[in-house]
């Protein structure tokens, strides 16, 4: 039964999320405020962090880098819910390793469905068995995908949950160009109201991550990014 850790200072909205969440099959672990948040999902590892970035405390984006910066958090899904709906704001989010971004106020059955998605993510797609190998390589790319970790040219790179997944439906679709669309719509699990260029800051920072491996990654000017069929010579 997956465990869905909910930082909200509200308690009437922590209440409705906690009543919902359960009557879906879920379990649930509370927060009020961001000071113990990487603690308490360090020790019980929930496998979704729904993170309101108004905090009593602290910011809740800096909640979301530190769950994104320490060993034992980093791959735990985040989703983001906030009265602040500006694209800078989501764009912020993004790229601190958000996995999705709600605005208050909000579908509750919209936030079900999106928890849906996320939580499904971490599943193989059906019709695609190579995504279930647990380690792949790709010249000097090592992927485990089970451990959630990358290395280029022997030295492991550091991604977020996000950078992990992008890259990963990238390298599983080699030689096929993938819009800027579809990998909203794959990585993201996004609404069509996301900006596009959401996608380009995430392929640039991976690109950037990966350094001699990045450029695996090839733009298709005008239409969206591809994963090169073979290694270089």
């Amino acid at each position: 039964m997956p465990c869905i850790l909910i930082v909200e200072d509200e308690k009437d909205l922590q209440d409705v999320l906690t009543y919902n969440l359960k009557a879906a099959g879920y379990t649930v672990l509370l927060a009020n405020d961001g000071g113990g948040v990487v603690e308490l999902a360090a020790e019980k590892l929930p496998d979704l962090v729904l993170l309101d970035l108004m905090l009593p405390d602290v910011s809740g984006l800096d909640v979301c880098r530190a769950l994104k910066s320490h060993t034992k958090t980093k791959h735990i899904p985040v989703m983001m819910v906030t009265a602040k709906g500006e694209e800078i704001d989501r764009v912020v989010g993004f790229e601190l390793g958000a996995d999705d971004y709600m605005v208050k106020p909000y579908s509750t059955r919209e936030l079900l469905l999106r928890v849906q998605v996320i939580l499904r993510r971490g599943q193989p797609p059906a019709g695609e068995p190579e995504t279930t190998a647990p380690s792949s390589r790709f010249g000097k790319l090592s992927i485990d995908r089970e451990a959630y970790r990358v290395w280029v040219a022997g030295q492991e790179v550091t991604l977020t949950a996000l950078e992990f997944r992008l890259l990963c439906t990238l390298f599983d679709r080699k030689n096929r160009v993938q819009s800027r669309a579809t990998l909203l719509d794959e990585v993201w699990g996004a609404s069509e109201d996301m900006a596009t260029r959401t996608v380009d800051t995430h392929v640039k920072r991976l690109r950037e991550k990966l350094g001699e491996a990045g450029d695996y990654i090839e733009t298709v000017w005008g239409v969206g990014y591809r994963f090169l069929e073979r290694p270089p010579a």
